[in-house]
């Protein structure tokens, strides 16, 4: 009998995804499309008639705007947010700001699949951090100059241990509202996917992904909704 339940979600289209740019922790807003993406994921997850414990997302405006537009749509607005740079997207390093396609046309199609889609490979860094105020209260050097998604998934790892399984295990729904990247990490882990396969592991836009665990929080049930 499943015992708790967690929904994922990618937050909707970004002005970023829209322009085919390399975002990472730029902090970019959804378009009008994102926002629509965020009321239909918001009408399936109200379908399911779940309640939740507790909303989880970054500290990057596309995923919290999501989040709020998914709570109001699921009228649960009054439920714990919790935003943490844990779950902020994969840092992109010096890529950040870059169109795709352009910087394809400077280094090839295998480079920049590499760059995008491997588990290991660290994109070009960046020179140094400009440390942002949103990021103060977590202390210094909290912003990578860039990161792998290996880097990301041993970032994202301790805030699943310790504020996402444990809530679960209670038996209260929980709701993540994060980024690609993160959210792949996130499915390695939970879906035991082996490292040379995750380049073929997609989270798409506004789909909602629900998992049910039993009481020892092994997935029963895998669904997008």
């Amino acid at each position: 009998m499943a015992m708790a339940t967690l929904v994922v979600l990618r937050h909707g289209e970004s002005t970023a995804n829209r322009d085919n740019i390399f975002t990472g922790w730029n902090d970019v807003p959804l378009t009008a499309k994102g926002r629509q993406q965020a009321t239909r994921a918001g009408q399936l997850i109200a379908a399911t008639h779940l309640q939740f414990g507790q909303l989880h997302t970054s500290m990057l405006q596309r995923a919290i705007v999501t989040s709020n537009i998914v709570l109001e749509t699921i009228d649960q607005l009054y439920i714990p947010v919790k935003k943490s740079w844990r779950l902020n997207e994969r840092h992109y390093g010096a890529l950040r700001g870059q169109n795709k396609t352009a910087v394809k046309d400077r280094v090839g199609e295998r480079q920049i699949q590499i760059w995008r889609r491997s588990f290991e490979t660290v994109p070009p860094l960046l020179d140094h951090v400009d440390q942002d105020r949103r990021y103060d209260r977590f202390g210094p050097k909290i912003e990578p100059r860039g990161e792998s998604l290996e880097m990301a998934y041993h970032r994202l790892l301790p805030y699943w241990t310790d504020e996402v399984a444990p809530r679960l295990l209670d038996g209260k729904n929980q709701l993540i509202v994060a980024h690609g990247s993160t959210l792949r990490a996130l499915l390695k882990y939970l879906d035991n996917v082996p490292d040379e396969r995750i380049s073929q592991v997609e989270v798409a836009n506004g789909e909602p992904i629900r998992y049910d665990f039993d009481d020892r929080l092994r997935i029963q049930n895998k669904i997008v909704l």
